[in-house]
């Protein structure tokens, strides 16, 4: 099923969609939502469950505005309860896990205080490196505090391809890393755009990307990536990319582009309180339908095979 994209609005995600003759609602409530391949199929799973949270900015700080960097301790504890439900096969954790210290130790702290209650969490963790992640650590410290070899890399699930994505890089392709980088410069250097062709060409599976700054946004907007066309490029031609899941924006988003679903989380750190609360499940099917679970703030989206 493709969407007109002349409709891209945060508000796709309450729509009601019509799948074999039957309206699919997003926007329900958690209580009364149902897992499904299709709106007839209630409470099936599909081949893959993914876990999926992003901006969660843990500091051990005041609000600054409407982001309550402490709360995020309480509101992984309701993911922690709503996973161990829900059993995803893995969990994806999609950058700026931590905000701004005011030392390199306090944000180390920072590090080990969110990595400590991510581990209570009992299923796979894979880590997508936000801005903030490596606002004064360097990518390797991080790395190393959440216990992950690589910035960017791939595995498969069950006839499944699932692809990291590192955008953390200046225009000049330096690494970010102890206060060196503008937000605003996020860019995916040649070499990791050559590993991507080659990734791609490489796989036999349908392949789900899983990114931080965005990309389906315009090369020249604040939060997209740089040279977010060309990354585009290389994920179209390999004719395999079904959707990209992104955060940074800290809003719900939705837009296709050359028949790629593009799907913007919104963040956890976002509001006082767990009514604002946001992350989501990811249910992929074995005919590459998706169904994206969201719960409190985030939105629901479900997307055919096509």
């Amino acid at each position: 099923m493709k969407y007109d994209t002349s409709t891209q609005s945060d508000a796709l995600g309450r729509r009601a969609f019509l799948k074999n003759g039957a309206v699919l609602l997003a926007g329900l409530s958690s209580s009364t939502r149902q897992y499904s391949a299709c709106a007839s199929e209630p409470n099936s799973r599909g081949i893959v469950r993914i876990g999926l949270v992003t901006d969660l900015h843990y500091a051990d700080k005041p609000p600054v505005g409407s982001r309550h960097y402490r709360e995020t301790l309480s509101k992984l504890k309701e993911v922690e309860n709503r996973f161990r439900s829900d059993e995803p096969d893995f969990l994806v954790f999609h950058g700026d896990l931590i905000d701004s210290g005011d030392s390199l130790d306090q944000e180390k702290k920072h590090l080990q205080t969110v990595v400590k209650a991510i581990s209570m969490i009992p299923f796979p963790k894979y880590y997508v490196l936000g801005n903030h992640c490596v606002d004064q650590l360097k990518k390797e410290e991080f790395l190393q505090g959440v216990g992950q070899n690589d910035s960017f890399y791939s595995f498969d699930r069950n006839g499944f391809h699932f692809v990291v994505l590192d955008s953390c890089f200046k225009s000049d392709g330096t690494p970010y890393g102890r206060r060196n980088f503008k937000w605003t410069d996020a860019n995916v250097p040649e070499s990791e755009l050559r590993w991507l062709k080659a990734d791609l060409k490489k796989t036999t599976h349908p392949t789900i990307v899983f990114a931080h700054q965005p990309l389906d946004l315009k090369d020249t907007d604040a939060h997209a990536v740089k040279n977010s066309s060309e990354v585009r490029k290389v994920l179209e031609n390999s004719k395999k990319v079904t959707a990209v899941f992104q955060g940074h924006s800290h809003r719900n988003h939705y837009s296709e582009i050359a028949g790629i679903h593009y799907c913007t989380m919104v963040a956890m750190v976002e509001g006082s309180g767990l009514a604002n609360n946001g992350y989501s499940t990811l249910d992929v099917f074995e005919d590459g339908a998706l169904l994206l679970n969201g719960f409190r703030k985030q939105q629901d989206y479900h997307w055919d095979s096509e």
